[in-house]
């Protein structure tokens, strides 16, 4: 909880609205009181390293041998294991139910990506070790989880695929009416972390090629090598009219869906995003790939446009086309986005959450 992205905000509209205590590794509590939430519900097991593997094996062994009862002295009824690395927490606390963001993707369906974008060449026999014994305990451990529900169509398939176990969908929360409408100040958005799936290099390459275009990139990312080596890279790209900035408070982000043309998200096969339903509930259209969550969110040429293959140039197109339909009715878009980003609200995802808990 130190580095605040959507799975991160979806814990703590959890606990907030079950009434619930937070277990976890690393914190920030500056971030999180900003973004309005209470820090008094917090605890951390421990802190962890920054670069992988050394993360991910220390978080993993952290919530594997975690008893929560027994090392904190507290009573629960019910435990909700939130995240990857922390499904192994399901052996010592139960009853509990897996909320799944994604089965961990640097092992599973994004492991020839990571192997070939982000491993060191000489480092990738060793990373071949890892994830083939990292398959494994995923398997072992997943057993020990009672229920097991999806964020979307996207990470059902991949948990009966990889994981071998069925799910039911909840999709995750947007608090719809802490977003609004303005008037476009006449600038594109993108809301993301700076990690190289999340192509965030594929938008400043379009953008340097439109001139006439504003952007404006929230890009949070962590301190780990392979974060900073891709944020250095896209600010070594960025052309003069993109601005970059590294982490903003719930308020300022609000007025910047607001005011906006409209967001651009390009992440590769994304598990759900929850940046398109702010987007959208903010009245604002949504520019995405044609595949993963996106495909559950977004109406096409309703609520914004899926692009098909994206690259470059077809995002360059899409952007102009939008541009000039935005330009011609300003609010064509607002209420179908507006209505469609209802079906995600708060009260919806907690209704069925407590739903689950009571079963």
């Amino acid at each position: 909880m130190d580095n605040i992205g959507g799975a991160e905000y979806v814990d703590l509209v959890l606990a907030r609205e079950l009434n619930a205590d937070i277990y976890t590794t690393n914190i920030d509590k500056e971030k999180i009181e900003k973004m309005g939430f209470n820090t008094n519900n917090i605890y951390s097991i421990g802190k962890i390293p920054i670069n992988p593997p050394f993360k991910q094996e220390f978080a993993y062994w952290k919530f594997r041998f975690l008893g929560i009862e027994k090392q904190f002295k507290k009573h629960y009824d019910f435990y909700i294991i939130a995240g990857d690395w922390a499904m192994s927490g399901a052996i010592h606390n139960k009853p509990n139910l897996w909320y799944v963001y994604s089965p961990t993707r640097e092992i599973w369906d994004l492991y020839e990506y990571t192997r070939n974008n982000i491993v060191d060449f000489w480092k990738r026999p060793f990373f071949d070790i890892w994830v083939f014994f990292r398959r494994i305990i995923n398997k072992h451990d997943v057993k020990y989880i009672n229920k097991i529900i999806s964020i979307s169509e996207n990470v059902q398939k991949r948990i009966k695929k990889y994981l071998e176990r069925d799910s039911i969908i909840i999709y995750p929360p947007t608090e719809t009416s802490k977003y609004h409408y303005k008037k476009s100040r006449g600038y594109w958005l993108s809301v993301n972390r700076l990690l190289a799936n999340k192509k965030i290099d594929l938008q400043l390459k379009a953008f340097s090629k439109l001139s006439n275009e504003k952007l404006i990139i929230i890009g949070s990312y962590e301190k780990a090598k392979h974060f900073l080596k891709y944020a250095e890279y896209c600010r070594k790209i960025k052309p003069e009219n993109v601005e970059i900035k590294s982490w903003i408070n719930q308020k300022e982000l609000t007025e910047l869906y607001a005011n906006c043309k409209g967001v651009i998200t390009t992440s590769k096969d994304e598990d759900f995003g929850m940046t398109p339903v702010e987007a959208m509930a903010s009245g604002k259209p949504v520019i995405a790939p044609n595949e993963g969550g996106y495909k559950e969110t977004i109406i096409n040429h309703k609520t914004g446009i899926l692009i098909d293959n994206m690259n470059e140039y077809k995002l360059i197109e899409t952007i102009k086309q939008l541009g000039k339909e935005i330009e011609k009715n300003p609010m064509k878009f607002k209420k179908d986005c507006q209505k469609q980003a209802k079906k995600f609200d708060t009260r919806v995802f907690i209704e069925k959450i407590k739903g689950m808990i009571k079963k």
